[in-house]
């Protein structure tokens, strides 16, 4: 029997397993990772950005644990020479009408500690010489990093500290007995005291299983990047991000400068008709029904409708899609572009149709459960990680 059973090989299951190993060093644990590697998924198909925390609600866990995490994570990447930079961002406003939202999200960056400044168009020209606005934010501590080479990192120093990590082990059922839990996986049955879901794209799931009603469901939302053609990446600097909507956090195309040179433009943010969908003709029937007759869904898409139906248009036009990245710079065309891989963003939905806009992190009797961790979760895992390790009673 283990101490702790960790239930997905993702940043978060990861820096949980590590975070552990290094509180508990006397106690055994192991990973359970239904793919053959670590970070296949949502880790694996991020957009490799350190986040900053200007965005969160001041007092929430992102705020905190991305404001906090911006340094843990650079700190970790410098400890263990993993490929990353604090280049920096701005974030423009286009339009007239953006103006507020800008000073609104100057003010929530004050809120939450951060060196933010506010610049001019022509400071946003030094900055990014082909960008064109009204006006700007630079946030200094933005950045890029291998989120891929954080997470063997992260496994490398679980088995040093000897934990163990089962890959092509996928959890099917979880039982209770008075002292611990059994579950049941692909590659047979291992007993823990302790489990703690991390499972991402699944992680609700795992929780019914447990029998804890998380009170959301996933619902996963496909974002669709092109990349610049390279001798095209000399129109893009660093990261450039247009005003999000209050509304819908994870909408807003912008540029990313990848880790490895490439320019990536997007995403746009699709119903995924699959969990694990990352090619527009990916289907589950399941998943799709699942989603079909989730009220909450409904409900979202109702209210915006507008937005949902901008998103499908860039998702199947790419003429729509350069008219998105038009508005931050004009110079890039069609010929520019090419596509490139999808993420899949594993967001949890409440069935009155609220996105759930925090992490969402749920104890239960021998168990915790997280439900809700898309991005900025890569850029907060260690603080995730350290946040679970202190609630787990001694």
């Amino acid at each position: 029997m283990y101490d702790f059973a960790i239930i997905g090989g993702g940043i978060i299951g990861l820096s949980t397993a590590m975070m552990l190993g290094q509180k508990f060093p006397k106690l055994s644990l192991i990973v359970l990772e239904k793919e053959g590697e670590v970070a296949a998924h949502q880790t694996g198909h991020n957009s490799g950005v350190i986040h900053s925390g200007i965005y969160y609600k001041p007092g929430s866990f992102k705020a905190k644990f991305t404001r906090a995490g911006s340094q843990s994570m650079v700190e970790f990447c410098q400890r263990y020479n993993i490929p990353h930079e604090v280049c920096g961002k701005v974030i423009v406003a286009t339009k007239e009408q953006e103006l507020p939202l800008l000073d609104n999200l100057y003010q929530r960056g004050l809120e939450n500690g951060l060196q933010v400044k506010k610049i001019s168009p022509e400071e946003v020209k030094e900055k990014e010489p082909y960008v064109t606005c009204l006006g700007g934010i630079y946030v200094p501590t933005s950045g890029i990093a291998d989120y891929k080479k954080v997470c063997q990192k992260y496994a490398e120093l679980i088995q040093q500290q000897g934990g163990e990590i089962r890959f092509n082990t996928k959890v099917i059922k979880i039982k209770n007995t008075k002292q611990s839990k059994i579950l049941e996986t692909t590659k047979g049955e291992i007993e823990a005291k302790f489990i703690i879901n991390c499972a991402g794209l699944y992680s609700d799931r795992m929780a019914e299983l447990d029998g804890v009603n998380p009170q959301a469901k996933i619902v996963p939302f496909r974002g669709e990047y092109y990349q610049l053609k390279p001798e095209k990446r000399y129109l893009v600097k660093t990261l450039i991000y247009p005003v999000p909507n209050p509304e819908f956090p994870f909408l807003g195309v912008h540029f990313t400068r990848m880790i490895d040179g490439s320019i990536h433009a997007g995403p746009n943010a699709v119903l995924s008709l699959k969990r694990e969908g990352y090619k527009k003709t990916d289907f589950d029937l399941k998943e799709f029904a699942e989603v079909m007759t989730y009220p909450g869904f409904w409900k979202l898409a109702a209210k915006h409708a507008d937005e949902g139906i901008k998103e499908i248009i860039r998702s199947f036009s790419k003429a729509a899609f350069v008219n998105s990245l038009q508005q931050l710079i004009p110079d890039v065309t069609a010929d520019d572009i090419i596509p490139c891989e999808a993420g899949v963003r594993a967001q949890a939905l409440k069935a009155d149709g609220k996105l759930v806009d925090d992490f969402l992190i749920i104890q239960n009797k021998q168990a915790m459960h997280v439900c809700n961790a898309p991005s900025p979760a890569a850029t907060a895992s260690l603080e995730i990680g350290k946040y679970i390790v202190a609630q787990i009673p001694e």
